[in-house]
């Protein structure tokens, strides 16, 4: 029982030293984290200052860069013809199948991009 209590009391002893070690760690990774916070709060206005210079460059790099969607082009197609689309030229001139081509046209539809104007018969608005 006695040799018992001794190695307690040691495990207890080493518990308390590995605690005051991790207390200095985390001070010492909480200083290190102040200057970098100070450092981004200083190199933010010249970021912002970067973007007011050339906004219109990012503007039509982003513009480029973005994929064109299944509601895109089945609007595009749609904006393009002069007396309005038809499923069977939409299906021609985008490559979507029936179910695709369906959901884009309604969702078009509830948006107020597009309508019909008869069956099967699509313009924009």
């Amino acid at each position: 029982m006695k040799k018992l209590q001794d190695q307690l009391k040691e495990v207890s002893k080493a518990l308390a030293k590995l605690s005051k070690q991790v207390d200095k760690i985390t001070n010492q990774v909480k200083k290190l984290d102040t200057p970098k916070k100070k450092a981004t709060k200083a190199a933010a206005p010249k970021k912002k200052a970067v973007k007011k210079a050339a906004p219109a460059k990012k503007e039509t790099k982003t513009a480029a860069a973005k994929p064109m969607t299944v509601l895109d082009s089945v609007y595009d197609v749609i904006r393009r013809s002069r007396n309005g689309a038809t499923i069977a030229k939409l299906k021609e001139k985008t490559n979507l199948q029936a179910r695709q081509l369906s959901n884009a046209l309604y969702k078009l539809s509830k948006r107020g991009k597009i309508m019909a104007k008869a069956r099967g018969l699509y313009i924009k608005k």
